[in-house]
């Protein structure tokens, strides 16, 4: 799955696994911004290998190709 859409990488450590939900959103680890999901798919690879042993540590990423503006 390439592309040419911006992708954010980011993480941390979850309150709750089943629901996503952040522990302390200030906390939240980006990784960084990637102009194609497969330079994407890789940092997350890594950023998530980094943190195997922390059972409660999840990363994802984002497709930014529908960012909204605040109206």
């Amino acid at each position: 799955m390439a592309g040419n859409a911006l992708h954010l990488v980011f993480g941390g450590e979850l309150k709750n696994l089943a629901t996503k939900e952040f522990a302390d959103p200030n906390k939240i680890d980006v990784v960084g911004i990637f102009p194609n999901y497969d330079e994407a798919l890789t940092a997350w690879r890594a950023a998530a290998q980094a943190s195997v042993d922390q059972a409660t540590t999840r990363y994802f990423v984002a497709n930014l190709t529908q960012l909204r503006e605040p109206e």
